[in-house]
């Protein structure tokens, strides 16, 4: 049951957890929404090319520049959250047709319900499994895949093998993008991991992140694009760099993976917890 709180807060239980949607203060019509206390996303209905989450502007752009300006693109999310990126493409790329994949029936009840999608965006939302509903889907049917799913504040060990990502290469056109949120900290295994496993299946690919985060000093968001040819560096560079927190785009993947082995189904496991406290400045 939905309850109304202080400051227009409204708090919900749902599927995965209690959800909350805060308003910002400082926007008229601008929510997070928090999921056990994380933040999962922020949504401005005013504007939706406003992007206050860093790595959803990472992905952002990485989308801006794999292909010209306002041209639709066919883009699969897995996960939805606020449908952040959804409504950020309708905005900047109309009549793209969009698919989204989410677990969590009741939390998309409640995004739908208290944040309408815009009437004209061509977004058909799914409500299942990620690896189920990818596995059903035809060959090269999307131009973007976007992989940004959690449970709580960690990604599923069954999207973490090279088994999906394969999966989701096969979905994907032949010059066709997948672009994949991962969180960790020191020392980083498992992004090591997952870049290798990303890579096996699509090996053309770059990191964006915050300087700290790819040294392995905290916590925090690696996006990873990958596909079957070159990704757009120098402008992802110029974009990450002149971003509000600066970013850094790395290359050398090979040395960032360090050796380590794509991971099958077999020996998969989650995205690490994020630290205790990490958000509480956030609640």
């Amino acid at each position: 049951m939905a309850q109304r709180r202080g400051s227009g807060r409204l708090v919900e239980t749902v599927a995965s957890g209690v959800a909350e949607l805060i308003p910002d203060p400082d926007r008229r019509a601008a929510y997070s929404l928090m999921l056990d206390g994380a933040p999962q996303s922020y949504v401005d209905l005013d504007d939706p090319t406003h992007l206050e989450f860093e790595y959803i502007r990472r992905m952002a752009a990485a989308i801006d520049l794999i292909a010209p300006a306002g041209q639709p693109l066919r883009v699969l999310h897995l996960g939805a959250g606020g449908l952040t990126l959804p409504r950020y493409i309708a905005a900047t790329r109309p009549e793209s047709p969009q698919r989204v994949v989410e677990i969590d029936g009741p939390l998309v009840a409640m995004v739908r319900r208290e944040l309408p999608l815009p009437s004209k965006a061509t977004i058909r939302v799914r409500v299942g499994d990620a690896r189920e509903a990818v596995e059903g889907m035809r060959d090269a049917g999307y131009d973007v895949v976007v992989l940004d799913v959690f449970a709580g504040a960690r990604t599923p060990a069954h999207l973490a093998s090279v088994e999906f990502a394969r999966e989701a290469a096969r979905v994907l056109a032949p010059g066709g993008w997948l672009i994949a949120n991962v969180a960790d900290g020191p020392p980083l295994r498992y992004a090591r991991a997952q870049v290798a496993t990303i890579r096996a299946a699509l090996p053309e690919a770059c990191l964006v992140a915050d300087a700290a985060v790819l040294r392995g000093r905290r916590f925090g968001n690696l996006v990873v694009l990958a596909g079957r040819t070159a990704p757009p560096v120098a402008e992802l560079t110029r974009r990450a760099a002149g971003d509000w927190f600066p970013g850094r785009v790395e290359t050398d993947l090979d040395r960032f993976a360090g050796g380590v082995a794509p991971v099958t189904d077999s020996v998969a496991v989650a995205s690490p917890s994020p630290p205790e406290g990490l958000f509480s400045h956030r609640k």
